[in-house]
């Protein structure tokens, strides 16, 4: 039970004020009996805190607003099942490298690992996170808080990024605090790792004398904020540029340099593979880009990553440890400010054509010219989170437009269900930028009940459902392997009656009328949504 403290100062008060004081705006979670004196904490301190209904839920919106903003977010979750029900998104914050700080009570102190039956007790709450995130720390007082809050925001903000894990008893919550009010708290990472000179110059030499060098572009790029440095050694290489699916944004799709990011595309592979110097940055050079790492380079790999374990894993490579920002920079000063003609336009454009005729040779003008009218609908910079669905597939690798740190997908864990609270955490961190989450119908019913969290805080943002029935990537793969429809086939909830009931503006589109339908709901203020039934299919890889 919660001992009465009206009007009194707690050890829940000093977490909302030590985020706040790391720089927090708005704060992700659920209430729960034992995490009670943090939000009455939020609440005394004017942080923003924004419950939505489910913790997975949750834990997406603080990952969609850590990857449009680039820092470290808070998740504030409760002991046992509230606690465990953030490991999904964890995970994909782990593998995706995004800086969530996971906040969770906890039992009291003298409690944790005795097995005495407390309230939501589990045998170790923070060995079921330690697997998945950098740093896992407790709180075993109200003065220790600031420091482990600091600590945790210090390594979840440190290259590379990831999430971390802080428990607080429940007695610490609740205690009186007799320390002064947390005004400052420094959670800023170290100064970024560069390379050392000689590994620079190495590449450097490389990339000056190559004929055929190629820019690969990773989510690491997005994270240190590297884009300009990005840009300026692709113009002065004249190399193209192949940006990952989580690199999406890292490079203009509109520059003449522009690979893209078909990666299952097979002259996209080749053109990487063919390249005689190849610079990755901020890629852990992974299962799908790489072709089930079947993806064999016939030039020299140069590669730029923060952790020294990935690199080399699959590809022997020039190995430069550290940040991609501090790294490309060093790079540049080492480089001429304009080198010979190495016809990184003529490539890029080559290849850009080939994949285009192939998909214009395909029965899919229905599936792309859905793309083509989300190009058309959205305002530049506007953010856009995709779930793992068809269109979405096709999105990764053949949507243009897409801007840094504004086109979010769940590539680290690809899970279901996150596109629609990612983007309210993204809306929630950028309330005056234009949002829109695309997900299937399968994928909203892990978050349908999160439209009206959507409608109590205000959130613009707008939802398109793809309403094919059921789980539509999963048919394909059925059907691709022989098997028979076994629990992809759903019956599902009238949509747009789902949404009039939680007062939200909601439409029936159709192919020809969604650029409109997405224009009408971006025009309103508040959450609206577009609900498209429609079956689509996969596009097949351009010869």
């Amino acid at each position: 039970m919660l001992t009465a403290h009206a009007g009194e100062r707690l050890g829940g008060h000093v977490v909302a004020e030590g985020l706040r004081a790391l720089g927090a705006d708005v704060v992700f979670g659920l209430p729960g009996v034992h995490a009670l004196p943090i939000w009455e904490g939020l609440e005394a301190c004017g942080l923003r805190g924004l419950a939505l209904r489910q913790e997975v839920n949750a834990g997406f919106a603080a990952d969609g607003c850590a990857r449009v903003t680039g820092r470290p977010t808070a998740l504030v979750v409760s002991t046992g099942p509230g606690a465990l029900m953030a490991l999904a998104p964890v995970m994909e914050a782990a593998t995706a490298h995004v800086p969530l700080v996971v906040v969770s009570s906890q039992i009291a102190a003298d409690a944790i690992g005795r097995g005495l039956g407390h309230l939501h007790e589990l045998p170790d709450q923070r060995a079921s996170f330690a697997p998945l995130v950098k740093w896992c720390g407790r709180a075993a007082s109200v003065e220790a808080i600031p420091g482990v809050l600091a600590e945790a925001w210090r390594r979840a903000g440190s290259a590379p990024q990831g999430p971390v894990y802080v428990e607080v008893p429940f007695d610490v919550l609740e205690a009186v605090a007799t320390i002064p009010p947390v005004m400052v708290l420094d959670g800023a990472p170290p100064p970024p790792v560069v390379p050392p000179a000689e590994l620079l110059d190495r590449a450097a030499e490389l990339l000056t004398t190559a004929k055929w060098p190629l820019l690969w572009a990773g989510g690491g790029v997005l994270r240190a904020g590297a884009w300009v440095e990005l840009g300026e050694l692709a113009a002065r290489l004249d190399a193209p540029v192949a940006t990952t699916y989580t690199g999406r944004g890292a490079f203009p799709d509109g520059d003449p340099l522009a690979l893209g990011s078909g990666w299952d595309e097979p002259a996209h592979l080749k053109e990487v593979a063919t390249a005689d110097v190849v610079l990755c940055v901020g890629s852990a050079l992974g299962y799908e880009l790489t072709d089930n790492y079947r993806l064999r380079l016939r030039g020299t790999l140069i590669h730029v990553d923060a952790a020294p374990n990935r690199i080399g894993l699959h590809t022997a490579a020039l190995p430069l440890v550290g940040d991609a920002r501090a790294t490309l920079l060093a790079l540049l000063e080492r480089l001429p400010a304009a080198g010979p003609p190495r016809e990184g336009q003529a490539r890029a454009r080559a290849v850009r054509a080939r994949i285009a005729d192939g998909l214009a040779a395909q029965p899919r003008s229905v599936e792309l010219g859905l793309l083509r009218a989300v190009e058309e609908a959205l305002p530049a910079g506007a953010v856009q989170a995709w779930d793992s669905t068809i269109l979405a597939y096709l999105a990764i690798a053949h949507l243009r437009g897409a801007e840094p740190r504004r086109f979010l997908f769940p590539a680290g864990s690809s899970t279901l269900g996150y596109a629609w609270p990612a983007a309210l955490g993204a809306c929630a961190a950028l309330a005056s930028v234009p949002t829109l989450a695309v997900v299937g119908d399968g994928g909203i019913q892990y978050g349908l009940s999160e439209l009206a969290t959507a409608r109590q805080h205000g959130l613009d943002t707008v939802l398109l459902v793809v309403d094919d029935g059921g789980y539509g990537i999963l048919r394909e793969y059925q059907d691709a392997a022989g098997f028979v429809h076994a629990a992809v086939d759903l019956e599902q909830p009238d949509l747009v009656a789902v949404c009039d009931a939680v007062r939200v503006p909601a439409r029936r589109s159709a192919p020809e009328r969604l650029a409109d339908d997405l224009r009408w709901a971006l025009g309103l203020d508040g959450p609206a949504a577009v609900i498209l039934p429609i079956r689509l299919a996969m596009t097949q890889p351009t010869p």
